[in-house]
């Protein structure tokens, strides 16, 4: 696709977005599946629910500016998506998984941010003020997701994590202490 224009680039950035959500639809059943924390794992289904109105509202994004979102493959969303799979596929250990899991899903977030907040505010600079609604919508949502993350992190993830890798260390140490 030949970019000339800001809205060549904005229909860039739409079928890049429409492509990212649809691989995230893919991922985030297995994410919810990987969880260990019940709250983590609820709010990976909320959010697949929210990604398909996501999709349904870039869709519609799309249809109103004449863009057809398909036929683009979003590189940087593959990538990200690729790394927090290996993870799982290694053999991370459980008392870590979850955390890993937000740090990847955080990623997502925050890619997603920097996409949005890019496309709406070209929508704005055009004057698409209905496409500039529901991305600044979808914008919103977001960044919701993102700070419903760092609140079970901090809340249970990580301390749960940490307090594995302290016993485990501290395990470590008295057998260190034995052998000697």
């Amino acid at each position: 696709m030949k970019v000339s224009s800001l809205e060549d680039f904005l229909a860039h950035e739409l079928k890049d977005l429409h492509s990212a959500e649809k691989m995230l639809l893919r991922a985030l059943p297995k994410m919810a599946k990987a969880a260990t924390d019940e709250e983590l794992r609820d709010a990976f289904e909320r959010h697949l629910e929210q990604t398909q109105e996501h999709v349904n509202r870039l869709e519609e994004v799309c249809q109103e500016l004449g863009i057809t979102p398909r036929g683009h493959k979003c590189k940087g969303m593959e990538g990200i998506l690729a790394e927090g799979e290996e993870l799982l596929e290694n053999g991370i250990d459980p008392a870590v998984r979850d955390a890993a899991l937000i740090a990847s899903a955080q990623r997502v977030e925050h890619y997603e941010i920097a996409a949005y907040g890019c496309a709406t505010t070209y929508c704005g600079q055009l004057g698409h003020e209905r496409a500039k609604e529901l991305l600044g919508q979808t914008l919103e949502e977001e960044k919701e997701t993102d700070r419903m993350l760092t609140e079970i992190a901090e809340a249970s993830a990580n301390p749960e994590a940490a307090a594995e890798s302290e016993a485990e260390f501290e395990g470590k140490e008295a057998e260190e202490e034995e052998e000697e």
